[in-house]
């Protein structure tokens, strides 16, 4: 096997585990909560976008524009949410976390990361410094293969 092979299986293997892990850890603390992955995935895109509008949020979760507004207005009912008039369009809403849905969405990263933490914890201060290095290298090939 060559060595760009070899590379590439690994970061494969990787993100496998990563992606196993972290959805189905995520899946169980979202249940625990009583919410539903959708109305997760709609938290979670008002945590990054800071405010949306109902259309935004139904073409990124690839919903209807009616199923979006109905999985708002639970959240708005369960104080998560908060729906005001969008400045540049009055019959337009734009929608925000709450304190609580930002307490929520901040409860559930922290949960989501835990385990990495336990990880690190188990590793020896020269793995630590090899682990590091190759993240960094990883992270900036990232950020440099999507211009």
């Amino acid at each position: 096997m060559t060595d760009s092979s070899q590379i590439s299986k690994s970061l494969h293997e990787w993100v496998e585990v990563i992606t196993h892990r972290t959805m189905r850890d995520q899946s169980r603390y979202v249940k625990s909560l009583g919410f539903s992955m959708p109305q997760f995935f709609l938290l979670m895109q008002v945590y990054h976008k800071k405010h949306c509008g109902i259309s935004d949020l139904s073409e990124h979760m690839e919903i209807t524009t009616a199923a979006a507004s109905q999985t708002v207005e639970k959240l708005v009912q369960s104080g998560l949410l908060e729906r005001a008039e969008d400045p540049s369009d009055r019959r337009a809403k734009q929608v925000t976390l709450s304190t609580r849905g930002r307490d929520l969405i901040d409860r559930s990263l922290a949960e989501r990361f835990r385990w990495v933490d336990a990880l690190e914890k188990s590793l020896s201060a020269a793995q630590k410094v090899k682990i590091r290095e190759a993240l960094t290298i990883l992270s900036e090939a990232e950020r440099n293969f999507n211009r």
